[in-house]
């Protein structure tokens, strides 16, 4: 009986030690704890608001909202719903993020590069711009693009002459407004044949780089393949495509595709100060790469050019990717300070203006939530995919 009782024991004893049960227990606690939690804040606030009398619901979103919105890439009026109020704050949300996503990246590898750069000159200015641009905060910048900078511009009245480029005054830019006919069609038919012929020479170009070493030159064909081919199917379809030039009248420009200075002054400010960021991820990424080889690749007759863009950047991708991720979730959320100039983003015109017309709180602060949520957990896939893309490969 002692033996049993003692093998038993020490069965037991060995069970309860073991670290992949302890993980298990451990974990299954901890998500019985995170759902009580969860649940125990849902009870709480579904409890107070019927004590308040507050409705709990998404029936306003289709509830006519009243007000204007300043720039909307939808059909919107007064007459619209709060719903409509949702989706014009969603685009002009991503239309800057992902605008200055574009342009910041761009600037920030530039502006990384030339830190590393022999000539003095050009490392001294973009080491000054790094460190002045990332040391003031991004609402300071934000204002003083939109408040000072952008108030220089002539008045309403008056406008800025930028000749084939439009107009551009204190209440925007006045850019010519594309108006397309009805072959407009075949240029867009052309420009996605393009940009196919385009992917199919860049994988036969890679395949052929690997059977022989010899390099195509791809950039140079797919620039020429995006605008010979357009260009071709607009002049044979008769000029499908036409543009409006903003005129300046009496009482200023009128005519044209008008941008808003809300829109520029967030713009700037978002892809500066990011950009600044990326620059030095990218600096950080270059130096993480081997000097070797850089010598090796010049050792094969490769210029500084070549062995950048070639042998450098492929291998420093590895470690900007991840960090560089970081920086893109944080132009997008940081795109909420819209707010402080008025741009009508999703916090400014739905969390903002909708919120304080409905009284809707809790459902319209958690739809703008999981909005945010939404937009950075698909940002960070999109990353992660491209990273496994470009991650070396162990032979």
């Amino acid at each position: 009986m002692s033996d049993a009782t003692g093998n038993g024991s020490g069965e037991r004893t060995f069970f309860l030690n073991d670290p992949k049960v302890r993980a298990v227990i451990y974990q299954v606690v901890m998500v019985a704890i995170v759902v009580w939690a969860g649940w125990s804040i849902i009870d709480n606030t579904a409890v107070n608001l019927k004590e308040r009398g507050i409705p709990f619901g998404f029936d306003f979103l289709t509830a006519p909202s009243g007000f204007g919105v300043n720039q909307s890439l939808i059909p919107y009026s007064e007459s619209s719903t709060y719903g409509d109020v949702y989706w014009v704050g969603l685009l002009n949300t991503l239309l800057v993020a992902v605008i200055g996503v574009f342009f910041a990246t761009i600037i920030g590898f530039l502006v990384g590069i030339a830190r590393l750069s022999h000539n003095w000159l050009i490392a001294r200015i973009a080491t000054v711009y790094i460190e002045v641009i990332r040391n003031i905060p991004l609402l300071l910048q934000l204002f003083v693009w939109y408040f000072a900078v952008l108030r220089l511009l002539p008045d309403k009245r008056e406008a800025l002459d930028l000749g084939p480029l439009g107009l551009v005054n204190i209440a925007g830019y006045y850019a010519p407004m594309p108006m397309f006919g009805e072959n407009t069609w075949m240029v867009g038919v052309a420009l996605l044949l393009a940009l196919v012929l385009a992917f199919g020479i860049r994988m036969w170009a890679r395949r052929r780089q690997m059977a022989t070493g010899q390099q195509f030159p791809v950039g140079l064909t797919t620039l020429g393949l995006v605008i010979v081919l357009p260009l071709i199917a607009y002049l044979m379809s008769g000029d499908p495509v036409t543009f409006e030039y903003p005129e300046l009248l009496r009482f200023g420009p009128r005519g044209g595709l008008r941008v808003i200075p809300e829109f520029i002054g967030l713009l700037l400010a978002l892809t500066l100060y990011t950009a600044a960021f990326i620059a030095e991820i990218v600096r950080a990424g270059i130096m993480a790469v081997s000097h070797g080889q850089t010598e090796a690749a010049h050792a094969l007759g490769l210029r500084n050019g070549p062995t950048l863009r070639l042998v450098i950047i492929p291998q420093a991708m590895r470690v900007i990717i991840p960090p560089l991720t970081s920086q893109y979730l944080n132009l997008t959320k940081n795109s909420s300070l819209a707010v402080a100039i008025a741009y009508p983003d999703l916090v400014s015109v739905f969390a903002g203006t909708a919120l304080n017309q409905t009284g809707r709180a809790v459902e319209i602060i958690l739809m703008t939530m999981l909005t945010y949520l939404a937009l950075s957990l698909l940002t960070s896939a999109f990353m992660n995919w491209y990273n496994k893309r470009v991650a070396l490969v162990e032979r």
